[in-house]
């Protein structure tokens, strides 16, 4: 960073700092998200928010290295004592956080001592991600649907609503608590497009707007942070796990995700599936063909594995079909007249251990690699595919997922697209706390999983 860069920051940070005590902020938590998806924060006082925006705040690299239950992993590029970053916070989403008084929140961008950005920073791979999405004239729009569980009681799970699956008298349970969830996101600008009960009991979900990737990655973390605040307020407890008890039905992170060129959707008014462009084409076959590699970073927990199983509509087969909830890649188009704005894609198989920024990182790299391999996208799938015979998934081209966090892991240390892009040092920290939790659980019952995880995430 320049010393004009350097004094820039300095007088966008006084500025807020100014605001933020005018709105009784006393301190600003500096949020990043680690390898294993956890949320991560240090603090500073407000008075001190303007140095730490100029100089960053020091943090040890050791969290890279750290697996959902806090393990520190003796990995190849992470794990010792060694070493210090200085986190930078983005001016542009410091936010003042409704359901904790006296708080402002703002993501983190990670730099060594001499200034570069850590080769481990997750926002800075998102970044270089869009980059090569400009490249070729491209942007993208994304977003998270949050799922999540409201429980009492953090030892023997009792669901905080107990009303029918998607049913009126859940919401009526909660109203309050609802309505506190959506008073909150509102007051911290997040754009809510909707909110409803979910099948699991006690299980609710939260649709946001699309945002630019950075955008929806950072406004993930803010809305999860942000319901966990108002479930403490209200006596409950949330988790984002993806399987908050074994064998019920656990907590995804799909995402929606639309390519654009000069304002135009390309999802809509072409002459490919469903009416998507030849580019767009591309990139969801490109998603689609590197998704087994890419479950590691998508579904990179024990838990994922207990959820994406057939007949929960978690979309375990590597499938593409037009709103089909049992294809991992599930096109839409939107409402008649709407596409044009609504049309997207939705990659079903992710959940909310994922760290968002190297979820939507590896989607578009994978994209992209599509694009620029001129692929095209299998026969659409009509049914669950489930619920065809192996030798016709076989005819159809139609392959099982990674069954466990080993095989994914495999496969993402395998795929030279995905760890190229990646890079050696965060491919090589990823498959490292991979392996770490693979012998965590190496002897665990699905429901010392479920149990040991629930409150992680």
């Amino acid at each position: 960073m320049d010393r004009h860069e350097r004094d820039r920051r300095a007088l966008e940070a006084a500025r807020l700092t100014r605001q933020l005590t005018g709105r009784g902020v006393v301190g600003v938590a500096l949020v990043w998200v680690d390898n294993s998806g956890v949320s991560r924060t240090k603090a500073v006082p407000v008075e001190r928010f303007e140095r730490a925006a100029t100089w960053g705040v020091g943090a040890s690299p050791v969290f890279d290295a750290f697996t959902p239950d806090d393990t520190i992993v003796a990995g190849r590029y992470a794990g010792g004592p060694v070493g210090d970053l200085r986190l930078l916070p983005d001016l542009d989403r410091v936010t003042v956080l409704t359901a904790l008084p006296g708080w402002a929140w703002a993501p983190v961008d990670r730099y060594t001592q001499d200034g570069d950005l850590h080769p481990q920073d997750s926002r800075g791979l998102l970044r270089r991600a869009v980059t090569q999405l400009a490249e070729d004239d491209l942007t993208a729009k994304a977003a998270f649907e949050i799922e999540w569980v409201i429980g009492r009681d953090e030892d023997d799970f009792v669901p905080g609503a107990r009303g029918p699956a998607y049913g009126f008298t859940r919401f009526t349970e909660q109203s309050g608590y609802l309505a506190d969830v959506l008073s909150a996101l509102r007051d911290q600008d997040v754009r809510v497009e909707q909110i409803h009960p979910e099948y699991a009991a006690g299980q609710f979900e939260v649709s946001v707007a699309a945002e630019d990737p950075l955008g929806a990655a950072d406004t993930s973390v803010l809305v999860r942070e942000t319901i966990r605040a108002v479930s403490m307020r209200h006596g409950l407890r949330a988790s984002f796990s993806p399987m908050v008890v074994a064998g019920g039905v656990g907590n995804g992170g799909h995402v929606h995700l639309s390519l654009w060129r000069e304002g135009i959707n390309l999802h809509s008014g072409g002459d490919g599936p469903c009416g998507i462009t030849d580019t767009a084409e591309s990139f969801a076959a490109g998603v689609l063909e590197r998704l087994p590699a890419l479950l590691a970073v998508g579904a990179p927990s024990a838990a994922s594995y207990l959820r994406l199983v057939p007949g929960a509509w978690a979309a375990p087969f590597q499938a593409v079909g037009y709103e089909n909830r049992e294809a991992a890649v599930r096109l839409i188009t939107g409402s008649l007249g709407d596409e044009s704005c609504s049309a997207n894609l939705e990659v079903k198989v992710l959940d909310q251990s994922a760290n968002p920024y190297q979820c939507l990182a590896s989607l578009l790299f994978a994209g992209m690699w599509g694009v620029r391999a001129g692929l095209r996208l299998p026969e659409l799938v009509d049914v669950d595919p489930a619920t065809l015979s192996e030798e016709e998934r076989l005819r159809r081209g139609i392959r099982r997922l990674p069954a466990s966090l080993t095989e994914a892991t495999d496969a993402f240390e395998a795929d030279g697209v995905l760890t190229h892009a990646f890079g050696s040092e965060l491919a090589a920290t990823i498959v490292d706390v991979r392996r770490a939790e693979i012998a965590r659980f190496a002897d665990a019952t699905d429901e010392d999983i479920a149990a040991a995880l629930r409150w992680a995430f």
